[in-house]
């Protein structure tokens, strides 16, 4: 909710006058505008925030500080009725009837990661200051505005990344945050409609052409027969490997927020954070033997995993602390694949598709595989998607097991 007052500045001019200014708090955040009008601080009324009978032409003046008051007002509420969370900026440019092509696609793309951090929601934040990185290495001037942006210098971003030997899919990653981030300027009124460049510059043009890669069952094999006491540095990562695998294909960040207490008898229940999802998985064997291990350290945490150090750290710790240790992790998974002989370029996201795949060699439905790994397109499989009971994904699930056991854990 944001408040409107008029005051006066508290630093006067050469005459000795001050400046009478509409002040607006939003998010514990303050603007002060000028009116263009000053006053003798003797001629001013600070409870009434008006100007006082002493004041020449005080009637008239008043009602000029009404109706600015009464704009004010009436922006936000415009705001509101169009569900905009607006910016101090937007609030500004609207008020003083400046044109959008005047608010520049940095500073809006700024408050955007800012606002995004606020909510907690860091991944998001991340992914947007990565492209807007990216996006101003390829165009230095921080001021371009919104309907500079034309399909021809989409054209010209599109050469630059593929001179930086982006792929089409990470070329389609960023020209997706860049067209939201389009869209939400033309939410808020920052820039008009018939700017926009997604009509002729396509997105879609730009889907990943490689086939999604996953590790066949033998290959898994031997991932996750590893020597750590040869390689002691790899057991963290071997573990992490083998639980997401056998959790589903569990997210790396949903393994590092695991607590103990998510841990109930022989199943796991947890909230997945990306899509809020809901699961109740049976521990298999090699999963059971893991959770041991780690029960038997004794860290000062409610984590199951040693990646979050700390408990109560903020959004931000997490999202920092889960960059640092995905990299690490990758990075490790390529170390087992060389030492075991793997050809395929392994990572997090590698793993967690071979669980599906895995099971789909195995004969388990499509739509079954859905439900266990939690993909809730409701666009795409509602029509479909059926629920199970859990004992039915525990059994398709255990379907990973039926071939000769190795050891999991060190």
């Amino acid at each position: 909710m944001a408040s409107i007052k008029i005051i006066l500045r508290n630093k006067a001019n050469k005459e000795g006058q001050y400046p009478v200014v509409l002040k607006i708090i939003k998010d514990r955040k303050t603007k002060v505008i000028s009116l263009g009008i000053n006053c003798l601080d003797k001629n001013w009324d600070k409870s009434k925030g008006q100007f006082k009978k002493s004041e020449k032409n005080y009637m008239q003046r008043n009602r000029v500080l009404l109706k600015k008051k009464g704009d004010a007002l009436k922006i936000i509420d415009e705001f509101m009725v169009d569900g905009v969370d607006f910016t101090l900026n937007q609030f500004e440019a609207k008020f003083r009837g400046r044109k959008s092509s005047k608010v520049t696609v940095s500073e809006f793309w700024k408050e955007k990661v800012s606002d995004l951090n606020k909510a907690g929601r860091t991944g998001n934040a991340r992914a947007y200051k990565d492209v807007y990185n990216s996006f101003f290495k390829f165009h230095p001037g921080k001021d371009l505005v919104f309907r500079e942006i034309t399909p021809t210098l989409l054209d010209k971003y599109e050469t630059y990344l593929r001179s930086k030997k982006n792929t089409d899919g990470g070329i389609g990653v960023k020209m997706r945050e860049l067209r939201a981030l389009f869209n939400d300027a033309i939410k808020k009124g920052l820039v008009d409609e018939k700017y926009y460049p997604f009509k002729t510059y396509k997105v879609s043009k730009l889907k990943g052409k490689s086939i999604k890669k996953a590790l066949t069952r033998k290959e898994m094999k031997l991932m996750e027969s590893i020597d750590t006491d040869e390689h002691p540095h790899l057991l963290d990562t071997k573990n992490y490997m083998i639980f997401s695998y056998y959790m589903g294909g569990m997210n790396f960040k949903d393994v590092m927020k695991l607590k103990w207490e998510n841990i109930q008898g022989d199943r796991i229940l947890y909230i997945r954070s990306k899509t809020k999802g809901r699961f109740n998985v049976k521990m298999l064997e090699p999963v059971k033997q893991i959770v041991t291990y780690y029960r038997t350290q004794n860290r000062p945490t409610n984590y199951v995993f040693p990646i979050l150090l700390k408990d109560n750290l903020t959004p931000m710790q997490i999202e920092n602390r889960k960059h640092k240790t995905l990299s690490r992790f990758n990075k490790q998974l390529k170390e087992i694949a060389k030492i075991q002989g793997v050809k395929q370029n392994v990572t997090s996201y590698v793993v967690r598709h071979s669980f599906a795949t895995n099971l789909k060699f195995a004969g388990i439905s499509t739509d079954l595989i859905g439900q266990s790994m939690g993909h809730h397109d409701v666009s795409v499989t509602n029509a479909y998607l059926k629920e199970f009971e859990d004992d039915i994904v525990d059994t398709a699930m255990s379907k990973l097991l039926e071939e000769p056991m190795l050891k999991y854990a060190s």
